[in-house]
């Protein structure tokens, strides 16, 4: 453990003591959650579905319920980590003003993190694009389980992948895919897909937590998405200091004040020490 970078980031937030909180797929790996890229930058699979080849294929969306239906129970019934905890428990002692993050897998709000934006959705829940209806996505595991009782045979072989998906190849032709219970409309996770954008008004509402926060805290990101980067570039546009903790690069590297090169499930909760704060266990 790097304790003269501890030390630094806490003294960074300190100075900082309202602090506006980007979190990343490195705040969720150690709760078995797969990233998406290595500490270069450069994805480690082939690139998630995009959003319009999700609309217009219905083959495309075969592929990915069928994969979901393997991969999503390991997201669906992950815990928080170290890190999440550690954040709540920052918040509660004043030091987050706003905690805006990257993932779908509403592991903070596990942990107890109570002013949370989740930029790019939540995969806790499917909305339909034809009415509009919002679903737990917990209802249709179980429809989807049983129209496709042959593919959850191949359950035991399919690696986990990053957001709930299978490192599987095979036949998807076959997938049956529920349609909306509303309307019988088309159903897609309720999360802003590559290739999709994510709604104005959110990004403006970030915006506005940021302006009105000391400092920024970027945890477990490399940034490499224009949807978070944006935050940092915003955030030294107006003068705030940015600290980050992440293995390996991140895209902000110039903008950065201070940076700690290590694992947010370890260097968080050595920061709670630091400061003198008690790491949430429940």
């Amino acid at each position: 453990m790097d304790r003269e970078g501890i030390a630094s980031l806490a003294a960074f937030v300190r100075n900082h003591p309202s602090l506006f909180v980007l979190t990343g797929a490195g705040c969720s790996t150690a709760s078995g959650i797969p990233d998406y890229r290595d500490a270069a930058g450069q994805w480690k699979r082939r690139q998630p579905v995009r959003h319009q080849e999700f609309v217009a294929s219905e083959a495309v969306r075969r592929r990915y319920w069928g994969r979901s239906l393997l991969g999503w129970p390991i997201l669906g019934d992950a815990s928080p980590n170290a890190a999440h905890r550690a954040l709540a428990r920052l918040e509660e002692a004043g030091h987050i003003h706003h905690l805006l993050t990257q993932n779908v897998d509403g592991l903070h709000q596990k942990a107890g993190s109570r002013r949370v934006t989740e930029l790019h959705g939540s995969i806790a829940e499917v909305i339909c694009l034809d009415c509009g209806a919002v679903s737990p996505r917990r209802d249709l595991q179980e429809r989807l389980a049983q129209g496709n009782g042959w593919l959850l045979e191949q359950a035991a072989h399919s690696p986990q992948a990053p957001d709930g998906d299978a490192d599987i190849e095979t036949d998807f032709s076959a997938v049956a895919v529920p349609d909306c219970l509303a309307c019988g409309g088309v159903l897609k996770p309720h999360v802003v897909f590559f290739g999709d954008v994510v709604p104005k008004h959110q990004v403006e509402a970030a915006m506005a937590d940021l302006a009105a926060a000391d400092g920024m805290l970027v945890a477990g990101s490399s940034l490499m998405v224009y949807s978070g980067y944006r935050f940092c570039l915003k955030a030294a546009e107006l003068g705030k200091p940015i600290a980050a903790v992440n293995l390996g690069q991140t895209r902000a590297d110039s903008l950065l004040a201070l940076k700690l090169a290590q694992a947010c499930d370890t260097a968080l909760p050595c920061l709670l020490d630091e400061l003198e704060l008690n790491l949430l266990t429940h």
